[in-house]
């Protein structure tokens, strides 16, 4: 009987620690001596797969600097990184049941996923545009009539459009991609004629294809959207711990090198450029870092 109770207890302690640590991922980090990072395998130089495991990019190597600063903070000298692949659809389920820590992929920050989870300061300022292939004729959203257009299940591109003013009579079909990377090969492939996706994802998938020049972004910017690192709600400490390496990042100006390594510099694993210059709206982001979701944006 007394082993009984002892085993409640324990397991009891143990069930009360887990609940402690679900909303104190910096107790959870320290007890594991680890930390997973949601990444992307196909959100243009944000964050990619390279193969065989191998996730690389803007986003990604900015949260292993954030890693390294947590471990630092807790005095872990050899604190374990794990990268979990994670999607749109899942990705904030992932972080809400505490699968993944902190996800810096290419997530928007608005209203709504903010009653789900919390953002980090905007990391990046990005506008949601049209890509085509050069020779389809389509040059603006009313090309679009009778089109089909592809995007990726689990975003709000599409939506995106349709809401647009200059939408307004245009009849399109959407077609998913299960990812951003299918999403392009509907419009590689003749299947969609056109992608509306954050401009830099067209760009990066472009700069990676068969035949870039085969393929141009097009139209009237259809919004301007804050990309931020998503973590666990009611978590402050980790909250803090999170914006603070960022906020270091800006201030050393090593966010701008980051930036301009996988941007303006050939990047694996074509070695091609993407060629997007920081714009004004990333170095006003940075300039007076914030979580201010996109809707915040729209009133300006």
């Amino acid at each position: 009987m007394k082993k009984h109770v002892i085993a409640l207890s324990l397991a009891a302690l143990a069930s009360g620690t887990v609940f402690a640590q679900a909303n104190d991922t910096l107790a959870k980090i320290k007890s594991k001596g680890e930390i997973t990072l949601g990444v992307r395998d196909s959100s243009g130089a944000l964050s990619y797969t390279i193969g065989d495991g191998k996730y690389v990019g803007f986003h990604t190597e900015m949260a292993e600097n954030i890693s390294a600063d947590i471990a630092k903070q807790l005095g872990i000298s050899n604190l374990k990184v794990n990268k979990q692949l994670v999607t749109s659809q899942n990705r904030i389920p992932l972080v809400v049941n505490g699968t993944v820590d902190l996800e810096c992929g290419s997530t928007t920050n608005n209203v709504a996923r903010q009653k789900d989870v919390a953002f980090a300061v905007t990391t990046y300022v990005e506008e949601v545009r049209i890509a085509v292939r050069a020779d389809s004729g389509i040059n603006s959203i009313k090309d679009l009539n009778g089109k089909n257009v592809a995007t990726t299940t689990g975003t709000t591109s599409v939506q995106t459009l349709r809401k647009n003013e200059r939408a307004t009579g245009v009849d399109f079909k959407e077609v998913m991609g299960k990812d951003h990377a299918d999403s392009f090969l509907l419009l590689e492939s003749g299947r969609a004629d056109a992608f509306v996706m954050d401009g830099q994802i067209l760009a990066g998938n472009i700069a990676k294809s068969k035949n870039p020049a085969g393929f141009k972004i097009v139209g009237e910017v259809l919004s301007v959207e804050p990309i931020a690192c998503m973590l666990r709600k009611d978590d402050p400490a980790f909250q803090k711990a999170v914006d603070d390496s960022i906020k270091r990042q800006i201030a050393d100006g090593s966010l701008a090198k980051l930036y301009d390594k996988w941007f303006m510099q050939p990047i694996p694993p074509t070695n091609t450029k993407v060629g997007l210059p920081l714009s004004e709206a990333t170095k006003a982001a940075w300039a007076s870092p914030n979580n201010k979701p996109m809707e915040d944006y729209a009133k300006k």
